[in-house]
């Protein structure tokens, strides 16, 4: 009866189904890499026979391109953690320092949307505060695909940028930094005890698109945690309810963030304040000038070629993490 309960449920159902699908794709993975090594085996030993050597070109081309799929193939075993399968939820905020700060929070909003995008991955701007003369001020994303989070997770953090500052007229170089929080979102299968008396909901204007209706009414939802301080908000819906439902799920994924961390066995015996990333330990460094590299300070990666990276090639740096995170 039990069994036939649980397959009644629509929603285990799905969740069984969506597994399955998932692991079939894997097995399909790890069976096409089979077949084409055993391709290549035979066009290797062709060429021998044949002592054809414009095989050779064909070959090696095949050959570096398998080593790169079982690469990315071994990337995908180091995400076992529980929830590394999941969307992922990407905030940005800019540091101290103003216009500056702002334009490279903006360049890191393009430089994540770009990399997504090269993933196939879709990219939902939840919420955004943009500032009046460059930049913006923070925003939030909600990154969706397979192992969306898992991937991410490496880019939690703060961001440096070293550059000859486009907004100061004396051509100075200038210091700048954002901070990245990346969070799972989590599903309703994942229970959290939130006492509503603990939370301070407020509504307001969104100030992203959407017309006229932006303007005549309060979708925008704002929701405080009072005893951790977290602040989650969203505004991209048009329904208040459609934002207030976005914005639990963030809360949800920042207070199991915080229950991980403390490693308590339940999230009401937390004490003391929830705080950010801190400011001042840098993750990773973007230096324009005087000469060009990205290095991850974590992990000792580094590449010469900034504007690559920018442009959102980001995987040498989240694989050499994902690495690097295994073997600590």
């Amino acid at each position: 009866m039990e069994q036939q309960d649980f397959w009644n449920d629509s929603e285990n159902a799905a969740k069984v189904l969506q597994e399955s699908k998932r692991l079939k794709e894997k097995i399909d993975k790890i069976e096409d890499l089979k077949k084409t090594y055993d391709d290549l085996l035979v066009l290797i030993d062709l060429c021998e026979e044949e002592k054809d050597v414009s095989l050779l070109g064909d070959i090696e081309e095949e050959l570096n391109q398998l080593k790169e799929d079982i690469d990315k193939l071994n990337i995908e075993t180091l995400l076992t953690e529980e929830f590394d399968k999941n969307n992922a939820i990407l905030a940005i905020h800019a540091g101290a320092g103003g216009t500056e700060a702002q334009d490279w929070a903006e360049m890191l909003l393009r430089m994540f949307t770009r990399w997504a995008e090269s993933k196939n991955y879709s990219v939902t701007i939840l919420d955004i505060l943009k500032d009046t003369e460059a930049g913006i001020k923070s925003a939030t994303l909600l990154i969706g695909g397979e192992n969306a989070y898992g991937y991410l997770k490496s880019e939690k953090g703060v961001h440096r940028l070293v550059r000859i500052s486009p907004f100061d007229a004396a051509g100075k170089r200038h210091t700048s930094f954002a901070s990245v929080d990346v969070m799972p979102e989590l599903d309703d299968s994942i229970e959290i005890d939130i006492d509503p008396d603990d939370l301070r909901i407020d509504t307001y204007r969104s100030g992203g698109a959407g017309g006229q209706h932006v303007n005549k009414t309060e979708s925008a939802v704002r929701i405080t945690h009072i005893p951790t301080g977290i602040i989650v908000q969203c505004q991209n819906e048009r329904s208040q309810h459609s934002n207030k439902e976005m914005a639990m799920k963030m809360l949800y994924a920042k207070l199991l963030e915080l229950k991980e961390r403390e490693q308590k066995e339940r999230i009401e015996d937390l004490k003391g304040e929830y705080r950010e990333i801190a400011w001042g330990s840098q993750i990773r460094s973007y230096v324009f000038h005087p000469y060009s590299m990205v290095k991850d300070h974590r992990t000792g990666e580094e590449t010469g070629n900034v504007q690559a990276v920018m442009d959102g090639e980001l995987d040498n740096f989240i694989n050499a993490y994902l690495k690097w995170k295994k073997q600590t």
